[in-house]
């Protein structure tokens, strides 16, 4: 290996780290620019450091690997991701499937090398088909604000609601765009979100109260939002069987 590529280590251990970064000064493969200790971190650092390849662990505390992974898939001139995993067989023939490549902890010498000449960009597709094997939950989604990713946590939201084909997510403190269906969305947090219309889905941990209104019809007041949010004479009984739950 000639050219030093720009590497980042994202890994929630220190000991993990410093093996990396050993293994990479042994064989010159690259030059190591920062560290993370989480996905969240590592988004971070390649908005910063903009580095040609991410060595990244899988499972990590707040935002994990894979997750992070379909963040940096978005945008709009990725790094290449190799993931660090001590999972087990049946993870890894996911990771196979797909064409992702891996290393197997511990981590060998020659494995580091094969997999960092081979190294390849992340796309979307690739991360949404191992996501479909491999399902979780995200923690953040992303959006773009002026070319930077914006990381918004899930447990911020109060609700999301879907206009044509976009769809808004409202926080206490913002509304934002996102292409995502409402579909998708209601599908991989239907633990956390409730659909109270077509156009709609709530927290439920951020519902407050279901009430009518002067004209007689079912809304639901969130916490830390004045609004009320109307809920379809369809939806009425599973919503309030929904509540019973609560």
């Amino acid at each position: 290996m000639t050219a030093l590529l720009k590497t980042l280590i994202v890994d929630d251990e220190q000991l993990a780290r410093e093996r990396l970064k050993s293994l990479v000064k042994e064989l010159n493969a690259g030059e190591i620019i920062a560290e993370a200790g989480n996905g969240k971190q590592a988004i971070e650092a390649i908005q910063q450091q903009h580095p040609d390849i991410v060595l990244m662990d899988i499972r990590m505390p707040g935002m994990d690997g894979i997750e992070a992974a379909k963040h940096i898939a978005a945008m709009e001139d990725p790094p290449a991701v190799i993931f660090t995993t001590a999972f087990g067989d049946y993870a890894l023939d996911a990771f196979d499937a797909h064409a992702v490549d891996y290393l197997l902890k511990p981590i060998r010498r020659e494995r580091l090398e094969e997999a960092i000449k081979r190294a390849r960009k992340m796309t979307q597709s690739i991360i949404e088909s191992l996501q479909d094997e491999l399902p979780r939950t995200r923690t953040h989604l992303s959006v773009f604000v002026q070319g930077n990713i914006q990381l918004i946590p899930v447990d911020e939201i109060l609700f999301f609601h879907a206009d044509q084909k976009y769809v808004s997510v409202f926080t206490r403190n913002q509304e934002v765009l996102i292409e995502e269906s409402l579909k998708s969305l209601e599908k991989e947090f239907s633990k956390n979100f409730l659909r109270i219309h077509r156009s709609t889905l709530v927290a439920k941990n951020k519902i407050d109260t279901l009430e009518k209104n002067s004209e007689g019809k079912y809304q639901i007041r969130l916490k830390g939002l004045d609004e009320a949010l109307p809920v379809s004479r369809r939806m009425i009984s599973p919503v309030k069987a929904a509540l019973r739950k609560l």
